[in-house]
Parts: structure tokens; sequence; C-alpha cells
């Protein structure tokens, strides 16, 4: 009898918060770390599940282009994505897109380009035309600018004797590639109104088709040339001064990246 009274006032006494937490243990509740847990967990699901969308995506997209070239080219061998013998499938009509998706090709162009506007700054400094003879690389190509008193007296598209010489050793210099080039005729803003040449329109074609006809004679291919009258329509400098205007009358003579590019991919396919 003792003994249960002794227990029944250790229960009175005792901690309600005690009391609290042994009622909490016997309802069996879930431990808070428990719900991070669970949370981190399915984020990292979720995360997974996104990369390997994405991933099939990419071999959708694969799938699709590698169908669209059987198409187009007639054949039934495609060759897996980041080899080598994809040059061999590229033609000479598929669009600038298609072809610089080639980073091989692209590489090389750019390594061309170097070279050849490397060329012309040695031919530039050996032969004394710093300030007549200037070369740049752009996003188009390799660009060579003569400036017109270099070849044509003023308002005619007749070449001096001087401005042969000159043509000659530029010829023997591009010679050395045997890409195609483009032959840029540009004016400044001053009007022209003769018989001849009723506008720089004329007078700019005028000259870069005397350009491409002394190349002819010289020796350059004939099917490697094209030429452009741009007018003063396309100015380096503002025509607000006669030195600007002395800066923009100019022939100009383009390696374009583009024709570079393509020539490259036709012998890469030839020779693959």
């Amino acid at each position: 009898m003792a003994e249960e009274e002794k227990k029944e006032e250790e229960k009175k006494g005792a901690d309600p918060a005690e009391e609290d937490e042994e009622e909490e243990d016997e309802g069996g509740g879930v431990p808070p770390w428990v719900m991070t847990f669970a949370d981190l967990v399915t984020l990292l699901m979720v995360f997974f599940i996104l990369l390997f969308a994405m991933g099939s995506i990419e071999d959708e997209k694969w799938r699709l282009i590698k169908e669209s070239l059987k198409t187009a080219l007639g054949t039934d061998f495609i060759p897996e994505a980041g080899t080598r013998q994809g040059l061999d499938v590229i033609d000479m009509n598929i669009n600038e897109e298609s072809i610089n998706a080639v980073d091989e090709v692209g590489a090389m162009v750019a390594k061309e380009i170097e070279e050849i506007a490397s060329e012309v700054e040695e031919f530039v400094y050996k032969n004394k035309l710093s300030g007549q003879v200037q070369v740049s690389s752009d996003e188009l190509g390799a660009v060579i600018t003569i400036a017109d008193v270099v070849l044509f007296p003023p308002g005619q598209a007749k070449m001096s004797p001087a401005g042969k010489k000159v043509i000659k050793q530029v010829f023997e210099l591009l010679n050395q590639f045997n890409y195609q080039v483009k032959i840029e005729g540009h004016t400044d803003d001053s009007p022209i109104r003769t018989e001849r040449f009723p506008s720089n329109w004329e007078l700019s074609a005028s000259r870069a088709a005397e350009v491409a006809r002394m190349f002819v004679q010289t020796g350059f291919a004939a099917e490697n040339l094209s030429i452009e009258g741009l007018a003063e329509f396309r100015p380096k400098v503002p025509n607000s001064s006669p030195e600007n205007r002395a800066v923009n009358r100019r022939i100009e003579i383009v390696y374009q990246r583009g024709s570079i590019r393509k020539q490259m991919v036709d012998i890469l396919r030839k020779t693959g």
C-alpha cells in the first residue's frame, strides 16, 4: 500500500513537458528532418529528369538533320556527328549556315585569310606602297585596298602606266591564292556627269572592270573574277574633306570568306 502511494506522488510531481514528450513518442510522429530530406530527394529527381529530357531533344534534332540531309543529297549514308567523314557529304549547294557548322573548315578558312593578309602586308613593305595599298580582314574576308590615284587619272577609268605596273605586281601576289576574287569600285560623293559616265555608278563599275581586264590579260583566270560598282555609297570615312574623299576613291580586291569556305569544302569533298 505504501508503494502504491509513493508511485502516485511521483506521477503528480512529474514535469508536464516530459509527459507531453512521452505522449508524442507514443503517437509515432515523423521527425522534422525527414520532410527536408524528402524535399531534397524530390528536387534531385526533377533535376535529373530535366537533364534526360534535354539530352533526348538533342538526339531528336540530330535525327531530323540526318533525315533532311538524306533527302537533300539522295544518299543513305550520313556519318555520325563529330566525325571528319561529315565533310564528304557537304555539297556546294548547301547554305552558308550548314557549311559554317563544320568547325574544322572554319578554322582553315580563318588561317587562309590570315595568310593572305600577311602576304599582302609583306608585298606592300617590299614595294614601298604604304599609304597606297592596304589590307584588312574582317567577317567578310580579306580586303586589299588600292587608292584610285595609284591606278587612274581623276575622273577616268583608263588605267595609267604606273597603275598597270602596280596591277602586274599585285597579280603576282594574288596568283598564289587560287580563290575567287571580287573587285569593287568606289568613288567619293562628288557628282560626275559626262557622256561616258552619267553618274558615279558608271565610273566605279568601269574602273572595277578595267582592273579585272588587266588581271585577265596578265594571266588571272577570268572565271575566278567578278566586279561590282558601288559609287559613293560605301564610304570608308565621311566625305567631309578633300583628304577623306581621296580615301573613299578606291579599288577593293576582296577575298570573300564564304567563297573561300565553299572552295575548301569542295576540295575536301573531292580528295576525301
